[in-house]
């Protein structure tokens, strides 16, 4: 029975990345990406719940070394089933978002819409020690969930207040501060609203 039940899970997920496969990197990530210009040799960014490599792809266009990093293990299966153009720079890494360690030397963390999917106590652990992490010059791209978002009140998540987003950010040089509501539908085809920060942080 537990096969069963890990293959259709893994049968799930396969479904899921397969909708988001020809989709863009996100907005955040490009704009971050153009704010390092051209990368210093070996310059490695952390992709924090990267899925199948939808931002990976653009990381490793522009040269970039990768840790990818979810806790999802047919994503990095997707991922190494992609066969990517510069496929050597990654390393996967199948883990929770918050018990990743942050790696030594790393330039960008890269977290598209996965961080809202700890809970608060991990969710603000996790943000201290990606601050930590980041040398002088270093930058966040991501989102975060607001508390109008309509999954609000799921366990295991977390939403912000927009005075509670930039007190967290408090210190960092806010290049992409973008509140977003909108109506749409999820990649699995459910209806939801959403209440969205998008963010690229600079450390001073």
């Amino acid at each position: 029975m537990p096969n069963m039940v890990e293959n259709d899970k893994a049968a799930g997920w396969a479904a899921y990345y397969e909708k988001l496969r020809d989709r863009p990197p996100r907005k955040t990530l490009l704009f971050a990406l153009d704010r390092f210009g051209a990368p210093t040799p070996g310059a490695l960014a952390i992709d924090l719940g990267c899925g199948d490599g939808r931002d990976i792809v653009e990381l490793l266009r522009r040269g970039w070394r990768v840790v990818a990093v979810d806790s999802e293990p047919e994503a990095l299966r997707q991922l190494a089933a992609r066969n990517l153009p510069g496929a050597e720079r990654i390393t996967p890494i199948t883990a929770r978002l918050e018990e990743v360690p942050m790696p030594l030397g790393v330039q960008l963390v890269n977290s598209s819409f996965a961080m809202p999917l700890c809970e608060p106590e991990a969710f603000r652990t996790l943000w201290s020690r990606i601050r930590e992490a980041l040398p002088a010059g270093g930058r966040f791209s991501g989102q975060w969930y607001g508390v109008r978002d309509s999954w609000l009140g799921r366990p295991g998540m977390t939403f912000l207040e927009h005075d509670e987003a930039l007190g967290l950010l408090g210190g960092l040089d806010l290049e992409m501060f973008e509140e977003e509501e909108s109506d749409g539908v999820t990649p699995r085809g459910s209806p939801k609203h959403w209440h969205i920060f998008h963010i690229v942080a600079r450390k001073l």
